[in-house]
């Protein structure tokens, strides 16, 4: 029962960090399964611990880390990224859950879509946005923290997976703080 609720808890982690990034979750979870005894996966998604795979996910990373720090070809990045950072959310969530919870694949990865498709679609709508204030100068830090919230989120859904909550309520309260800034600072410009 208590590894149920931390494998769930590692789906939602995982699959709100490929809303962010598909390969990082994905080549977490992978590496992990293969060389620790930490994560189980069944079949079919044991097969994402293949080296073919592996190396691929590898390549795939390379590529989004290179095309979402360059302005205007992280929108096109993003739009192309629509089909794949909610599916890399179903993979991740139904490999996660399978093993202990025994979710109906089908709910699996309707959850991993919906999860990770809505944290795409705050950061896709964010970015243009983000692009326009600053003219495409803070596009490149803005990925590097995505990045690094999308690993940090992938290794503790993982290795603390009850601590996913908090990591949660932590990012919520960062975002509400960054909105409350951004409109107080439009308010201050319209003055």
């Amino acid at each position: 029962m208590i590894q149920g609720l931390l494998d769930l808890a590692s789906a939602f982690g995982l699959s709100t960090s490929s809303g962010l990034n598909a390969y990082i979750p994905m080549l977490t979870l992978a590496l992990l399964a293969r060389f620790t005894s930490l994560v189980k996966l069944e079949e079919p998604w044991s097969y994402i611990t293949n080296w073919w795979i592996i190396g691929l996910l590898i390549v795939l990373l390379a590529i989004e880390e290179l095309a979402d720090k360059i302005p205007a070809v992280d929108t096109v990045n993003d739009v192309i990224q629509t089909l794949i950072r909610p599916t890399a959310g179903a993979i991740v969530f139904a490999a996660t859950t399978q093993s202990t919870i025994h979710m109906h694949p089908v709910l699996a990865l309707g959850c991993g879509l919906i999860l990770a498709g809505s944290v795409h679609a705050v950061k896709s709508g964010a970015r243009p946005v983000l692009t326009m204030t600053t003219a495409g100068t803070a596009n490149p830090i803005v990925s590097v923290i995505e990045d690094i919230v999308s690993a940090v989120t992938s290794f503790i859904a993982i290795i603390f997976p009850y601590l996913i909550i908090v990591w949660c309520l932590l990012l919520i309260t960062l975002i509400v703080l960054f909105m409350r800034w951004r409109r107080n600072r439009a308010q201050e410009r319209a003055r």
